[in-house]
């Protein structure tokens, strides 16, 4: 047990060093390129804690099992934005910018459709994932070409590093944050088996959570530097590349069918990534703040309650 714990308080020492690291390097990167840092989370960030999802779900294709393929980018997505995007918020109420407001939150709204409307015609067919790889890259490609590097890239108080050191933060911060995680859920795991949790219990929360993980600690790492568009960038981005480019992959390694996602998924699902668009329409700021998060929250609560329910 005490080897375990160890492990669990390493791995976690690990992803939050990692974040640090990445953070730091994208932020540089961000500012040698003249590239945004909401474009720099959603691209590097996003792409990089995405790829525990990554592995995961093409793993499943692989063995054309479509339930773990599929429910882990609805769960993950689930957990990105009703509650690490909402820890996130409690933890900083995050600005939101223009570009944001009538392009990224809405797109990302578009993308978690699209993937609705699939999963209620029965699945993905290969055809239907080579559609969607193709609109991530167009995605990708669009959100570069409209970037505004000046809307927001964070405070002028950040460290500046050269091109090699930059790209050695990511590359070593990415790494981190995939091997503490993963550090992390195994021994998180080795643990609640040791004190009688039973299988589903550790795979509804253990390992649900611990794919998120990177998600969570960047996030936060990322508000505490106050670069709140890289931690929106980096669940917006994660959240479509889970949608388009890792479903879209799975669904051409091997067709996925959506039967065992029930109605309270896709609720969660859309109402989840709705209600980051609903709270900036409330009168405020431009801004996601606690309350918004709040009820993002609550949904979460909600929906992990009927899930231990029907344990």
């Amino acid at each position: 047990m005490f080897l375990q714990i160890a492990a669990l308080i390493l791995g976690l020492a690990m992803v939050i060093g990692g974040a640090n690291a990445l953070v730091d390097g994208a932020s540089s990167v961000a500012r040698k390129t003249g590239v945004s840092e909401f474009v720099i989370g959603l691209v590097i960030v996003g792409f990089g804690t995405s790829l525990p999802e990554l592995v995961v779900s093409v793993t499943g294709a692989l063995a054309r099992n479509s339930d773990i393929a599929v429910g882990n980018v609805i769960g993950s997505n689930i957990f990105n934005t009703a509650l690490i995007l909402a820890v996130s918020a409690v933890f900083s109420p995050i600005v939101i910018t223009r570009q944001n407001k009538f392009r990224d939150i809405p797109l990302t709204i578009l993308v978690t459709f699209l993937v609705v409307f699939f999963g209620y015609n029965g699945g993905l067919s290969r055809v239907e994932g080579i559609i969607m790889v193709a609109l991530f890259a167009i995605y990708i490609f669009w959100s570069f070409r409209t970037d505004d590097a000046e809307v927001e890239n964070g405070p002028e108080d950040f460290k500046d590093f050269s091109t090699f050191a930059s790209t050695v933060l990511i590359a070593g911060g990415l790494a981190c944050l995939i091997f503490g995680g993963r550090l992390f859920v195994n021994s998180a795991e080795n643990i609640a088996r040791m004190i009688g949790v039973s299988d589903k219990f550790i795979a509804i929360t253990v390992l649900a959570m611990g794919t998120s993980l990177p998600e969570l600690v960047t996030s936060v790492v990322a508000l505490a530097k106050k670069r709140s568009q890289m931690a929106l960038g980096n669940i917006l981005g994660s959240n479509v590349f889970n949608l388009l480019l890792i479903l879209g992959v799975s669904a051409i390694i091997s067709p996925t069918s959506f039967a065992r996602i029930d109605v309270w998924d896709y609720v969660a699902l859309l109402l989840s990534i709705i209600l980051v668009w609903t709270g900036i329409y409330t009168g405020k700021k431009n801004v996601l703040d606690r309350f918004d998060a709040s009820v993002m929250l609550l949904l979460f609560i909600i929906y992990m309650t009927k899930l231990f329910i029907n344990l």
